[in-house]
């Protein structure tokens, strides 16, 4: 198994973004579900350069809002929603032949039901240094104390903080997942001076490439950017976090579920871990992305990592640049055009 990036099957592939002259290409319509503002004037700017015309709504795809795809064979959805079998079951049978989803995961869909209903189901690639430059921002913070140091200044208290933070180039990191994005994670690294250790199945990057456990046991901070799999959930689990680094930090822009949240709440508690820089989580669903100001949060995790001083909790929005969205469009209208494309040359 490759960690850094999922297979690229005849139903999962991703194409790099390629802005094609409108005589290349058919005129085709693609509705466009679960597509925010900034995405929505995108897709509205971009699509006649494809010669596509968008069909678009800021609401997920649903079994209520399925007729908006009757008569296109291409769908565009987001990743922030789960798409249900009886969903996938509804698009089918409207005619649905190809998804594209707006994000590098597959886990809000059942790629394998999809594809035995005839559907073909593909991700899309952006720039990397998003995700990359933010996962750096998180170290950073984390070995600095700057949860902590920020909420005291809000409120006016400027003494030192009583825990001195640390430097990068005294200390190793671990980058589990050597992909595109751990790639660019490691290349930013370098220019910090300190030690670099990797775990991919398949090796990429120039570093020293250990078993899992071993990193882990070296890792003064643990930074995870595997695709979410079978074989990845709950990757770091009460054993592998147990076999940490005393005092380390992990830092998860991956998938939530990488990191089995009640064995990391209890090694934080016992200090047995240094701190945590988390942009996913588990159970995040219905909680981020939304304003939860006016509503209580039904997560019990959620609201004792947040009040931890030592923990840094963002919302999913390490991949949220206007670099990575015009990406994203990009490479949804090119997905579903070689799609048709393929149908239409056999």
């Amino acid at each position: 198994m490759t960690y850094s990036e999922p297979a690229r099957t005849a139903a999962r592939r991703t194409w790099s973004p390629v802005l094609p002259s409108a005589s290349d290409v058919p005129a085709a319509e693609i509705t466009v579900y679960g597509c925010g503002q900034d995405e929505a004037a995108l897709f509205r700017e971009t699509a006649p350069l494809f010669g596509v015309v968008p069909v678009i709504t800021e609401d997920a795809v649903s079994e209520s809002n399925v007729e908006l795809a009757f008569g296109n064979r291409c769908i565009s959805v987001g990743h922030k929603t789960r798409i249900t079998n009886s969903t996938l079951l509804a698009l089918s049978r409207a005619g649905v032949a190809y998804i594209s989803t707006r994000s590098i995961g597959y886990n809000h869909i059942d790629v394998a039901y999809a594809e035995s209903l005839g559907m073909t189901v593909e991700n899309v690639s952006y720039s990397p240094d998003s995700v990359a430059d933010y996962t750096l921002m998180l170290m950073l913070m984390a070995v600095r104390n700057a949860k902590s140091v920020v909420r005291r200044a809000d409120l006016h208290d400027y003494r030192l903080n009583d825990v001195r933070g640390r430097e990068l180039r005294d200390l190793t990191v671990g980058v589990v997942g050597t992909g595109r994005i751990g790639a660019a994670v490691v290349d930013r690294l370098r220019g910090f001076g300190c030690r670099i250790l990797a775990h991919d199945s398949s090796p990429k990057v120039d570093a020293d490439h250990l078993p899992l456990d071993e990193l882990l046991r070296s890792s003064d901070i643990v930074t995870l950017h595997v695709p979410l799999t079978a074989d990845t959930r709950h990757l770091l689990d009460h054993r592998r976090i147990g076999r940490m680094k005393p005092g380390a930090f992990v830092v998860n822009t991956g998938r939530g579920p990488l990191v089995d949240t009640e064995a990391l709440v209890e090694a934080l508690e016992s200090g047995n871990l240094g701190g945590a820089a988390l942009d996913v989580l588990e159970g995040e669903e219905g909680i981020f992305y939304a304003d939860c100001r006016d509503r209580p949060i039904d997560s019990k995790p959620l609201l004792r990592l947040q009040n931890m001083a030592n923990v840094l909790i963002s919302p999913h929005t390490a991949y949220f640049t206007d670099h990575a969205l015009s990406d994203t469009v990009e490479n949804s209208l090119t997905n579903c055009l070689t799609f048709e494309s393929r149908l239409q040359h056999g």
